[in-house]
């Protein structure tokens, strides 16, 4: 596992390895972990310039991110990423298939923004005016785009102060690494490649998020051969902490076929890297 990136692990059993999205860090996980630390040795990375991996420059584009991250990964793990963290699992997954048994998507898109051919995304202008403000007033551009994930959910006043909860957890993330990260979200698309995937796959999807609309999952599912959909109708973009409870039980049904018999001599308890 890298040296650099902040890395948590707790649990016994098969390994399940957790990516955060933009701005936020590992801390975002922590509703679901206690519960899947009960079967599954789950893993949580920092993203580069996030968390506690502050000081680890974010990479320039979405390959050599999922390079990164993967140096950071159990050796074979099943892999949950959300939001940009579901970018690089399926990178990942199409680079280092060895290293991917598994997919769980959740918020996940093959490309953020629209194009001619693809309306099921955020407007490339809309991105642009948040990596400006970026540059203006980082705090309140951070802000807001937390507000964005939770905007429509019923449940979004208890998930924005989730999001701000853990946000406030760790150090603020370097402005330059977020810089990049929305840069890697603007070029990002992998739309031509996911056919390829040939892991199992589960998609999550809210069908009230503003960022990463729900028919953008639907066509992930449907395009990753034999992938499975679950979509909240009454959640945004964090469905995982809007309805955790509901969240884990798709989880559990996704992963209980997955799990192994023997289960290695992993130790209990927590590990911290970084």
């Amino acid at each position: 596992m890298s040296p650099n990136l902040h890395i948590e692990t707790t649990g016994r059993g098969p390994d399940l390895f957790l990516i955060h999205g933009w701005a936020l860090h590992g801390g975002v996980w922590d509703s679901l972990v206690p519960e899947l630390a009960r079967s599954w040795r789950v893993t949580r990375a920092d993203l580069p310039g996030h968390g506690r991996s502050r000081a680890v420059p974010m990479p320039a584009s979405l390959p050599e991110l999922a390079s990164l991250i993967v140096h950071a990964a159990p050796q074979t793990a099943v892999w949950l990423g959300w939001s940009l963290g579901g970018l690089v699992a399926l990178q990942a997954a199409l680079d280092f298939p060895e290293r991917v048994r598994a997919l769980i998507l959740t918020g996940s898109t093959p490309r953020f923004v629209t194009a001619p051919d693809w309306d099921c995304a955020m407007p490339p202008q809309q991105l642009a005016e948040f990596r400006s403000e970026l540059a203006r007033d980082y705090r309140g551009a951070v802000q807001r785009f937390l507000a964005l994930q939770v905007h429509g959910d019923a449940r979004a006043r208890a998930g924005l102060r989730q999001l701000r909860a853990s946000l406030s957890a760790c150090a603020e993330p370097d402005v330059q690494s977020l810089a990049a990260g929305l840069e890697i979200l603007r070029t990002g698309d992998l739309r031509a490649d996911v056919s390829h995937v040939t892991q199992p796959t589960l998609v999550l999807t809210g069908v009230y998020d503003r960022l990463v609309p729900s028919a953008a999952g639907a066509w992930l599912a449907d395009a990753i051969t034999g992938a499975r959909l679950c979509a909240f109708p009454e959640a945004a973009h964090t469905p995982f902490l809007s309805y955790p409870r509901k969240f884990l039980v798709a989880l559990q049904d996704f992963l209980t076929p997955l799990q192994v018999t023997a289960v290695p001599p992993y130790a209990c308890g927590a590990a911290r890297h970084g």
